[in-house]
């Protein structure tokens, strides 16, 4: 087998989906491994520690491409690449299809074996492929809210923490996962007055208890979220369906009644957002003005701190790519029933049942094809 790992393409994205510990595992069991040159260098990863490792070079996207059987990722394949796509090739990265409709006809159209870091998901309903990255995200959130705020950025000029003598801002979470858990640590230690909205009961209890009632916590209903949207003074989205659209929480009227210059952070931009407003930037121009609240919406959020995020990524990605290396990609996905789920697209059908919904497939149980 052929391993490929091109360089991101996506606007400022400077991750990287293999690392050099990456490329041992595949080539210690036999296989070969295309680097495109320059891949890693934005997350600090040299040509030549690839090569130490025993990766091939290659001098450009379309050779990888051309000759990887599987190429490993980060992002989801963009336009350009899609004519890149090989019939039957098998593609390993984050694709939030349920997003990306025109995408998801190409990899159906292609038979591409598509596997998304983002739905396999363990017994316990964790997504440990996703779950680094939602680290990286929910940390990411508070500080870019935070700076969004300052009144050379548009925001209402407000300090995240305050001074004593005049109050810190508050911050609301709107989903109590992963994502929302770090953004609302984050937000804490830097002082501010944070309030967490979840529908599991069970997880506002143990957050309560976790952090010993500094958290404020709300059941997550129409009422609740409303009145916390309109008196935040930063915003964080931060809802999961696995595989599915975000559900839209936070509504364009609920603007109207937020204070000018307030701030809506949307990390579920790349699942289509949980703000009706929502529409996804990039780091090269993150925010938006929508009635004069500030809207952040990059859907690559991580790629902005691309060495952290590249290390951990590979840290969650890399024992599954070993698996498919000592297996082979059909027979790994057919002994793990927890990464199978990670199975969207496979011989032309719709093999994830959320994403099917998402885009109006029908969808096809993956163990019936494999």
């Amino acid at each position: 087998m052929i391993v490929g790992c091109p360089g991101e393409i996506k606007v400022q994205e400077y991750r990287v989906g293999l690392t050099p510990a990456g490329v041992r595992e595949v080539v210690a069991r036999g296989h070969q491994v295309l680097v495109e040159k320059g891949a890693g260098l934005g997350s600090g990863i040299s040509d030549e520690a690839y090569v130490e490792y025993g990766a091939s070079m290659v001098g450009s996207i379309e050779e990888v491409y051309a000759r990887a059987d599987l190429i490993v990722k980060v992002k989801e394949p963009v336009a350009p690449e899609y004519e890149l796509l090989r019939r039957g090739q098998s593609l390993y990265t984050y694709l939030h299809l349920a997003a990306a409709p025109e995408l998801t006809r190409v990899l159906l159209e292609k038979e591409v074996t598509a596997i998304a870091y983002e739905t396999v998901q363990l017994a316990n309903g964790q997504l440990p492929l996703l779950i680094p990255m939602s680290e990286v995200a929910g940390r990411m959130a508070t500080q870019v809210g935070a700076t969004s705020l300052e009144k050379a950025h548009g925001g209402k000029g407000r300090l995240l923490g305050g001074v004593p003598g005049v109050r810190p801002a508050r911050v609301v979470v709107l989903g109590g996962g992963i994502v929302g858990i770090n953004a609302a640590k984050m937000a804490m230690g830097m002082g501010a007055d944070v309030c967490i909205l979840d529908r599991s009961l069970d997880r506002l209890r143990h957050l309560d208890n976790i952090f010993s009632g500094r958290l404020k916590t709300l059941f997550s209903d129409v009422t609740n979220i409303r009145e916390s949207v309109i008196s935040a003074d930063l915003v964080i989205g931060a809802v999961l369906v696995a595989g599915a659209s975000a559900p839209k929480l936070v509504s364009r009227d609920m603007l109207s009644e937020m204070e000018p210059g307030s701030v809506l952070v949307d990390v579920a931009v790349d699942q289509g957002g949980c703000i009706e407003t929502c529409t996804p930037t990039t780091h090269a121009d993150p925010t938006y003005v929508v009635d004069g609240i500030i809207h952040y919406c990059v859907a690559n959020m991580p790629g902005a701190v691309p060495h952290t995020s590249t290390f951990a990524l590979n840290n969650a990605t890399t024992p599954y790519l070993a698996k498919m290396a000592k297996l082979g990609v059909l027979e790994a996905l057919k002994a793990d029933p927890e990464f199978r789920l990670g199975l969207n697209c496979f011989k032309g059908k719709c093999t994830h049942e959320a994403v099917a919904s998402s885009l109006g497939y029908d969808y096809v149980d993956p163990a019936t094809l494999l």
